[in-house]
């Protein structure tokens, strides 16, 4: 069945089979240009492979039984504070030493100088402990272990205090 083309779209299709083997058409707004290239056979054969397991694949509890079933090598370690939700870190307490020791080590404690310290520039502030708590994002408790010598010292915590009180509670001259 042959269509009679308007003059327009007779040049435009001319245009493309005579730049055909240049890298590049020209297309007019008068017509589609469609796919432009050759089409060709591909006989290439195309292998499809199962993709590679990923890292949460073999962290899934099936995966780790099949492993130990076949006999696999399979390494567990356990995160450092894994599951807590603490808001500050604690004292960096050197692991290997831990391992080592045989003693029971002693967590550092606030010296009595710093907790009267901040005893005493909170009640010149006339802060109550709830207040201070408050003002430097802590929880009261924090607050209370400070001032009763039961808190590990957090610089941190440590660095909020003296800036809210006013007050030097940190290094050698923190009397």
């Amino acid at each position: 069945m042959v269509f009679p083309l308007s003059k327009s779209a007779t040049s435009t299709i001319a245009i493309l089979f005579d730049h055909s083997s240049t890298s590049h058409l020209h297309s007019s707004s008068t017509m589609p240009t469609g796919f432009g290239g050759a089409v060709t056979q591909d006989w290439e054969p195309v292998v499809l492979h199962k993709s590679k397991p990923n890292a949460q694949d073999l962290r899934d509890p099936k995966a780790v039984n099949q492993a130990l079933r076949s006999g696999a090598p399979v390494q567990t370690i356990k995160k450092f504070d894994a599951g807590s939700n603490k808001k500050t870190a604690g004292p960096v307490v050197n692991a290997r030493k831990l391992d080592e020791g045989t003693e029971p080590a002693a967590l550092d404690r606030v010296p009595t100088d710093v907790r009267q310290a901040i005893q005493k520039a909170r009640l010149e502030k006339k802060l109550s402990q709830a207040e201070l708590a408050k003002l430097i994002n802590e929880q009261l408790k924090v607050v209370q272990e400070y001032e009763n010598g039961k808190a590990v010292p957090n610089q941190a915590v440590l660095a909020k205090m003296e800036r809210v009180l006013g007050v030097k509670l940190r290094g050698k001259s923190g009397k």
